[in-house]
C-alpha cells in the first residue's frame, strides 16, 4: 500500500531567492553638465562639466513573482571623490564676486521592474532624486565668505544587470540618468545665481541579501559577513572621533597656528575591505572608504598632530576614496608553514614561513613598513601622529596618506627584509603625484629581526629611506630676501633621506613596551607627512585582564619632536610648513604626552577616552600648553 501512495516531490531551495530586503554599496564614475548664470549686477554665463569617481550605499526590497517578474523599491546615497574636479559644478570669478558651486551628495528613491532568469536579473528603474549642494561666494573686498546650502529635487531613470553569485550575494552594473530642477540662489551681497544640472552615472554595486526570521532562506547561524566562499572575504569598520581643547595662552597667531580659542572638531570614517583570492598565491585587495570631518584648526598647528583620523583635507560631507587597490603575489619556498589570520588586509590561510611576497598598486607606505603591535592603528590605539608613526619619516603620500608603489618582502622565521619604491607628490602637501617614475620617488628598505628576551618575544625594525622630489630648500629661501620667504620659488629636484628604529617588546601576556627613534636630514621642505626632523617616542600598552576586563586596553606614551637648524630658522622668519607656521618662533622641542583607555562594549565595538598634553605646540614656547580631550567610538567586523 505504501508503494502505491503518491510521492511528494522534495523541495529544493533555489540558489538565490530574489525576494526580500538587501543592503549594499557601489562605486563608479559620474559626468554632470551645467549651464549657470551669475548677475552681480553684470550678467555672466558659463557651461561646465564635472566628472570623476563616486561611491555610496544602497538598500531596497524586491518581490519576485512566480512568472519571473520582479518588482522592487530602492533608496541610495552617492558621494563624490575628494578631488575638487570631482565635485565643483561651476565657478565664476568676476570683478564683484568669486563664486563656486559644489555638489555634496546625490540621493534617489526609485522603483525597479525586471525579469529574473536563474541567477540573472535585468531591470529598469525610475523615480525621485535629489542633490545636496553648497554655493560659496566671496564678494570683492570682503574676507567673509557667503554660504548657501541647497537641496534641489529632480527625477532619475536607468537600467541595470545583476548577477547572483552566491546564496546571499549579488553584483550589478547599472546606468542612471538624473535631471535636477533649476537652482536659484540670492546672496546677501546682492549677487543672483542660477544653474541647471543633469548627471549620468555608471555604477558597479555589491548587494547582500538580508533574511528575516521565518523566510525560506533564513538560518539562525547566518551572518551578514559570511561570504559563502573561501575565495573572498569582507571586513569593515566605522570610527567616529571627536576632539577638543579649552582656550590656551597665545600672544600671537600665524597662518598655520592652532587657534588659541577653545574649539571642538570631529571626523567620521567608514571602510570596507574586499579581499579575493585570484589563484594560488595571487590576491587582490580593494578598500573603498567614505571620509568626513575636520581636524582641529583644519589640521594645522601641531607637528605631532593630535588625531591620525584627521587627514589634510576637510570634508563637510562624506567623500568617497579608493584608499587601497592592489595585487599581492606570494611565492612559498617550502618547509615549515604558518597560519595567517583573516584581517582587513590579509586573507586567511596557510603559507610557507620561508616566502617572497610582491605587492603593487595603491596603498599606504605604513601598510608594509613600520609595523608595531602597540602603536600603529589610530582607530584602535594611540591617536597622535608622532606616537602611532615615526614623526621624522616623511613617507611618500598624498593628503590622505596614500600613494602608488611596489614592494617586495623576503620572510624567514627569525627575520624579514622588505624593500619598496613609491611615487612622491608633485609638490609639498599635494594630491598630485610626480609622474617621473624612478627619477622622482621614494625608496624604502626595512630589516625586521625577531628575538626573545627573558622568554618574551620582541621585534626590532630598522628602516632607511631616500627620496628624490621637487622640493624647496630652507637655507636658499632664507638667503634670498627677494623670495619673500616663498619656498616654492626654490623648488627643484632634491634628495632627502632618513632612518627609523622601531622596537616592541612583550613583558607579559598583557603588557607591552614600544619605542621609535626617527631622523631626517632637515634641509629641504617636508613633502608628505609633518614638520618633524627628529622624534623619539616611548610607551606602554596594558590589557585589562588584571581587573577583569581582558578586552580593554590602557595606553600611555610620550614623544619629543625636534627641528633641524635650517628648518627652525625658516619658521622663525615667517615660513610655513605643511602643518605649522606661527609667524614667529621661540624655539623649544615639542613635547607630547598621550594616554587612553579603550573600553570594549562588545568584541566588535570599542569606546575610547583619550587625553593629550602638548607643551610647546609647533615648537613655540610662547604658545600653550594645550590640553586635548578626545572620544572615539569604533566598530568593526
Amino acid at each position: 500500500m505504501a508503494a502505491d501512495m503518491p510521492l511528494k516531490a522534495p523541495y529544493f531551495r533555489p540558489a538565490f531567492d530574489w525576494s526580500g530586503f538587501y543592503i549594499g554599496g557601489h562605486t563608479g564614475y559620474h559626468r554632470g553638465s551645467s549651464f549657470a548664470t551669475l548677475a552681480d549686477p553684470t550678467v555672466a554665463t558659463t557651461s561646465s562639466v564635472v566628472s570623476g569617481l563616486i561611491g555610496g550605499v544602497q538598500a531596497g526590497y524586491n518581490y519576485r513573482h512566480s512568472s519571473g517578474l520582479l518588482f522592487g523599491i530602492e533608496a541610495d546615497l552617492t558621494f563624490p571623490n575628494y578631488l575638487p574636479s570631482n565635485h565643483v559644478v561651476a565657478k565664476f570669478a568676476t570683478a564683484r564676486s568669486d563664486l563656486e558651486e559644489r555638489w555634496d551628495y546625490f540621493g534617489t528613491m526609485r522603483g525597479r521592474v525586471g525579469y529574473t532568469s536563474g541567477p540573472w536579473l535585468a531591470y529598469a528603474t525610475a523615480g525621485f532624486t535629489f542633490a545636496g549642494e553648497r554655493f560659496l561666494n566671496t564678494p570683492a573686498g570682503v574676507d567673509v565668505e557667503e554660504k548657501h546650502i541647497n537641496v534641489r529635487p529632480g527625477w532619475a531613470a536607468g537600467a541595470g544587470l545583476e548577477y547572483a553569485f552566491a546564496p546571499h550575494w549579488s553584483v550589478r552594473l547599472e546606468y542612471l540618468y538624473a535631471q535636477f530642477g533649476k537652482a536659484d540662489v540670492r546672496f546677501r551681497s546682492g549677487a543672483q545665481y542660477n544653474s541647471t544640472l543633469d548627471v549620468q552615472q555608471i555604477r558597479i554595486g555589491l548587494n547582500r541579501k538580508v533574511d528575516w526570521p521565518g523566510s525560506r532562506s533564513w538560518s539562525p547561524k547566518t551572518e551578514l559577513t559570511d561570504t559563502e566562499s573561501d575565495r573572498w572575504e569582507i571586513h569593515g569598520q566605522s570610527t567616529y572621533l571627536g576632539q577638543g581643547y579649552p582656550a590656551f595662552r597665545a600672544p600671537y597667531t600665524g597662518t598655520n597656528s592652532l587657534t588659541p580659542a577653545r574649539q571642538a572638531q570631529a571626523t567620521w570614517s567608514n571602510s570596507l575591505f574586499l579581499n579575493a583570492r585570484l589563484w594560488e598565491g595571487g590576491e587582490v585587495y580593494y578598500n573603498p572608504e567614505l571620509l568626513q570631518g575636520f581636524g582641529l584648526s583644519d589640521t594645522v598647528g601641531l607637528a605631532g598632530f593630535s588625531s591620525g583620523e584627521a587627514q589634510k583635507s576637510n570634508f563637510p560631507y562624506p567623500h568617497y576614496n579608493t584608499s587601497r587597490l592592489f595585487v599581492r603575489q606570494t611565492f612559498g619556498f617550502g618547509g615549515e608553514q604558518e597560519e595567517l589570520a583573516s584581517a582587513q588586509q590579509q586573507l586567511a590561510g596557510k603559507v610557507d614561513v620561508n616566502r617572497l611576497t610582491l605587492q603593487a598598486g595603491k596603498f599606504s607606505v605604513g601598510d608594509v613598513f613600520d609595523g608595531n603591535s602597540y602603536a600603529k592603528d589610530t582607530r584602535r590605539d594611540f591617536m597622535n601622529w608622532s606616537i602611532w608613526a615615526p614623526g621624522a619619516f616623511d613617507y611618500a603620500a598624498d593628503r590622505l596618506g596614500l600613494t602608488y608603489g611596489v614592494t617586495a618582502e623576503l620572510n624567514q622565521k627569525q627575520w624579514a627584509l622588505r624593500g619598496g619604491y613609491f611615487m612622491m607628490g608633485a609638490v609639498s602637501n599635494s594630491n598630485n603625484f610626480d609622474t617621473q617614475v624612478f627619477r622622482r620617488g621614494q625608496y624604502v628598505v626595512e630589516l625586521e629581526t625577531r628575538y626573545s628576551l627573558f622568554s618574551r618575544p620582541g621585534k626590532l625594525r630598522t628602516i632607511g629611506w631616500v627620496s628624490s622630489a621637487n622640493s624647496g630648500s630652507y637655507r636658499e629661501t632664507l638667503n634670498d630676501p627677494a623670495l619673500n620667504m616663498d619656498i616654492s620659488l626654490t623648488r627643484t629636484g632634491r634628495p632627502k633621506y632618513g632612518y627609523v628604529v622601531n622596537v616592541e617588546q612583550s613583558i607579559t601576556e598583557d603588557i607591552g613596551l614600544f619605542g621609535r627613534w626617527s631622523w631626517n636630514d632637515g634641509k629641504t621642505e617636508i613633502m608628505s607627512f609633518t614638520d618633524i626632523d627628529a622624534s623619539l617616542s616611548l610607551g606602554t600598552s596594558i590589557r585589562g585582564t588584571a581587573w577583569g576586563r581582558p578586552d580593554d586596553t590602557i595606553g600611555i606614551a610620550g614623544a619629543i619632536n625636534a627641528l633641524s637648524r635650517d628648518h627652525r630658522d625658516f619658521l622663525a622668519a615667517d615660513g610655513l610648513g605643511p602643518l605649522i607656521g606661527d609667524g614667529q618662533l621661540n624655539y623649544r622641542k615639542e613635547r607630547i604626552l598621550e594616554t587612553y583607555y579603550a573600553f570594549a562594549l562588545t568584541k566588535q565595538i570599542t569606546l575610547t577616552a583619550d587625553y593629550q598634553f602638548v607643551t610647546n605646540p609647533a615648537y613655540n614656547a610662547d604658545r600653550g600648553p594645550v590640553h586635548v580631550f578626545s572620544g572615539r567610538l569604533h566598530g568593526e567586523f
